[in-house]
């Protein structure tokens, strides 16, 4: 199977933080729009390859994530547009078959949740929301540029649960300047009240070219130390686990059946296509990116191109790939999919790490213990093929 990607990249607000693409420009939303559903039909056939001989009530597709950017900056019409495309390409017209047999997840910011929005995600194929809340600190949330309040979080799950929406994720931040363990323990145990199937968070990281950056550059703010980083996280991964999260990857946490079905493809190496400026595509040969660029890839897309560059993979970018996904969840690397070279190379360099209990076989698997996931990034560099 495989799972499809569309980037929206309108914002109302920039956060200081974000190094995706994106756009403040609303007024070209129409015409991105008439674009996206463009490249859907010219590149319908990208994953007809991937996978043969399937059977009347089987679907290519079987995730659909539509990302930013702020998604639920578009207007219920155009969101519609594209899921009317979707659904001929894909699903033979049948939206209700898409919500059905796929995971359809929507970013949202959770001040979008209004009553006439509510309505338009209850009658359409969305089943999973995804929620951009960072912190429950209404001063760190100014501090971001945020739109939304904290308020707004409980106001937006309560309006998702009355329409019978039972997969909600939130992402959540910590490492804010000054930010203290105990800001932060209050802030996973907000999320927990809210009883939702899943939970990510993140470092709060200080990408080349942000406003947050900048600020960092100047001296007029500090990154906390390692140590304390390092407590926030073992802090999260407590409090989550003790309340029935299960953790999957580094980042990520669910009750049980309720991961990330998108995500995880990633993580898995299973293909996905990307539409929209700035999106990426895999199909196992091959990796390609678009244009992150508004008006190139609308000007493009209105010609019948693909606003594209493509590498093409060898077996040693393959299996980097893997070491640098795979090795994020906590079922890790199948010993048995890797060719006899690269099993022993893994293998090799993987002993003195098994040797001071920072990873570990279970199985046919190679994981990171709990102790390696801190350390995570220099123990992959040196699994790495060269």
């Amino acid at each position: 199977m495989a799972g499809l990607y569309l980037h929206i990249p309108f914002c109302a607000s920039r956060c200081i933080y974000c190094g995706f693409y994106s756009t403040t420009n609303l007024s070209l939303r129409q015409k991105y729009v008439d674009a996206l559903c463009q490249e859907l039909r010219l590149r319908r056939d990208y994953l007809s390859d991937i996978e043969t001989n399937l059977s009347e009530d089987t679907h290519l597709i079987r995730t659909i994530y539509i990302g930013g950017g702020t998604p639920s900056q578009l207007t219920p019409a155009q969101l519609q547009q594209i899921f009317e495309v979707i659904g001929s390409i894909y699903f033979n017209g049948n939206l209700s078959t898409m919500r059905s047999q796929c995971e359809v997840t929507l970013e949202c910011n959770p001040d979008d949740i209004s009553p006439s929005f509510v309505e338009f995600i209850e009658q359409s194929p969305i089943n999973r929301i995804s929620m951009g809340v960072q912190t429950f600190s209404n001063a760190q949330l100014n501090f971001l540029h945020r739109r939304h309040q904290a308020e707004d979080v409980a106001t937006a799950v309560n309006r998702l649960r009355e329409i019978g929406v039972d997969n909600i994720s939130i992402d959540l931040m910590f490492g804010f300047p000054n930010q203290s363990l105990a800001a932060w323990e209050r802030d996973i145990l907000q999320v927990l009240d809210l009883g939702v199937e899943h939970i990510s968070a993140y470092s709060l990281m200080y990408e080349e070219g942000t406003p947050l950056n900048q600020l960092l550059k100047s001296n007029k703010i500090h990154e906390i130390d390692d140590e304390l980083s390092l407590q926030m996280y073992q802090a999260l991964v407590h409090h989550l686990k003790a309340a029935g999260y299960e953790q999957y990857e580094i980042s990520n946490f669910a009750k049980p059946g309720k991961q990330s079905r998108h995500n995880s493809s990633y993580w898995h190496a299973i293909p996905y296509l990307g539409i929209g400026a700035a999106a990426h595509s895999y199909n196992i040969k091959s990796r390609q990116w678009n244009v992150s660029d508004l008006k190139t890839y609308i000007t493009a897309i209105q010609q019948g191109k693909i606003p594209a560059e493509k590498e093409w993979l060898d077996a040693d970018t393959r299996y980097n790939d893997l070491v640098t996904t795979a090795l994020r969840t906590s079922q890790g690397i199948r010993l048995s999919a890797l060719t006899p070279r690269y099993r022993s190379f893994l293998l090799q360099q993987a002993k003195r790490f098994i040797d001071q209990h920072l990873m570990e076989i279970e199985g046919d698997y190679i994981r990171l213990t709990t102790e390696g996931i801190y350390i995570s990034d220099a123990i992959m560099t040196d699994l790495i093929y060269a």
